[in-house]
This record gives structure tokens, C-alpha cells and sequence, in this order.
């Protein structure tokens, strides 16, 4: 892998965004207007509900953590798709920049995406409505990284189908993370699920990060084998998603479908 093309990628991608409101609208806006609502709800039951049980603590830094990883995987399709919609990509991948450096400047870029939006979500929670989501410490440090790895799966998977299927298929990009919101549980317990979709969620990392994170505001344990697990399994997905892209890439190749990428 060269280096120096991943740091081009991640280059371009910086200037494209410094110089595009939208991009940063879409960075901060949506996800502050979201913490927002959630956060005025959260009021609201609290005092509605009357009891010393403080809804903040457990429904916002859910929001956040949800939150950081829709933009994890945003991050990538949306970076994949602005190359898609300047007609730029067929270029990308005529000169020698290979699929390995060209996802890693994508992932780099997400990254300083997310670590934006994320401290200024932080420090709009601890503004509007006095809430710390570092108050959990060192725990925060697996939630975050199991989240980032299961949302680079996301970005990969929802760019190799975009590449297999055209940019017609570009709405993947956004409706993957809103279906995977129900099995989640971000903000109740998968028990609550019918049994069949408790079996599915159990199989998804962001299931065991929710339900970790509400059993350490509940109860204080911090369950260090679920988070494993949930580890482990976001490291699988984020292979099988890898080996996923480099197979639509070269079924686009075999097929001479790039051409689409300039005329779709």
C-alpha cells in the first residue's frame, strides 16, 4: 500500500469539504437537530415521570453513540458518492491508486469526521442540557470502537453495492443505518423485540454496545464479554464487507460497468 495516494485521497476529500457548506451542514446540522429533539424529550419524561431516575443519562449518550455510527458510515458512501457524482471515479481507477488505498482514504476520512461531529455533540450536550457522555470514562473507549468498526462494515458494504448495482442504488447510503435502527434497541432493550428479531439483533455489534451501555447506567457492571464479542464480530463484517467490495469491483471490471459511473 502507497501511503502517500491514501493521504491524496484523504486530501481531496478535505478540500472538497472545506469548500462545501452542504458537506459541513450535513456534518454538524442534522446531528446537532437530532440531539436536540432527543434531548428536549428527555426533559420532558423527566419531568413527566417525576422520579429521581434521570432519562438524560440514559437515552442521550445513546443518541450520541448512534449518531457517531451513522456518520461513520456516511463518511465513507458519502466520500464514495461525491466521486461518483463529479464523474470522477473512473479516473480514480485508471491511474495505479488500487481499492486497498483508496477505501483507506476513505476510512481516514471518516474518522476526522466523526471525531468533529462527535466533540461538538459533546459539548452541545454539556451546554443545552448539562449532560457528559466522557462522565462514562474509560468504558466509552470499546463503545467507540466497536462502533467505528461496525460502521466502516456499513460504508464498505453499502459502496460495494453501489458499485455493483450504479448510482442509481445511491439511497443505500442512507436508509442503512434507519434499518438498522429498530434492532439496535438505542434507546429501549432488544427484550423487547418479538423473539425472531431478538435473534437478529443479537448478531449485530451495535445491539451489544446499547445493551452494554444501558446495563453500566443502570447497574454500573460493565460487561466486558458482550463488548468481546460484539468486537470480534464487527471486525468479521468489516472483512466479509472488504472481501464483498473487491469482488464487485472486479465483476465491474470483467464487465466493462464503469462506463455507467459516467453516464447514469
Amino acid at each position: 500500500m502507497n501511503f502517500l495516494r491514501v493521504w491524496a485521497i484523504f486530501l481531496r476529500q478535505y478540500f472538497l469539504i472545506r469548500k462545501s457548506f452542504q458537506r459541513v451542514l450535513g456534518i454538524f446540522y442534522w446531528s446537532a437537530l437530532e440531539l436536540f429533539v432527543w434531548g428536549a424529550m428527555t426533559i420532558y419524561l423527566d419531568r413527566v415521570g417525576q422520579t429521581e431516575f434521570s432519562f438524560i443519562a440514559l437515552i442521550l449518550g445513546a443518541v450520541i453513540l448512534w449518531n457517531l455510527l451513522g456518520r461513520v458510515q456516511h463518511g465513507i458512501t458519502v466520500s464514495f458518492l461525491e466521486d461518483v457524482w463529479t464523474r470522477n471515479l473512473i479516473n480514480l481507477f485508471a491511474s495505479p491508486l488500487r481499492v486497498s488505498e483508496y477505501m483507506a482514504g476513505l476510512l481516514l476520512t471518516s474518522f476526522v469526521e466523526v471525531v468533529a461531529a462527535f466533540l461538538f455533540l459533546s459539548g452541545i450536550s454539556r451546554l443545552l442540557f448539562a449532560y457528559n457522555v466522557f462522565s462514562f470514562g474509560w468504558y466509552l473507549l470499546p463503545f467507540v470502537a466497536v462502533l467505528f468498526l461496525f460502521g466502516w462494515a456499513l460504508g464498505i458494504f453499502a459502496t460495494a453495492i453501489i458499485l455493483r448495482l450504479g448510482p442509481s442504488s445511491e439511497i443505500l447510503a442512507w436508509s442503512i443505518p434507519a434499518f438498522l435502527s429498530p434492532l439496535s434497541g438505542v434507546t429501549y432493550p432488544i427484550a423487547t423485540l418479538p423473539p425472531a428479531l431478538q435473534a437478529i439483533a443479537a448478531l449485530l455489534p451495535s445491539s451489544q454496545v446499547f445493551e452494554g451501555m444501558r446495563a453500566l447506567v443502570l447497574t454500573g457492571a460493565f460487561d466486558a464479554k458482550s463488548l468481546a464479542f460484539a468486537f470480534v464480530l464487527s471486525l468479521l463484517f468489516l472483512f466479509l464487507s472488504y472481501l464483498f467490495l473487491l469482488a464487485s469491483y472486479r465483476n465491474v471490471l470483467k464487465k466493462g460497468l464503469f462506463v455507467r459511473f459516467v453516464t447514469e
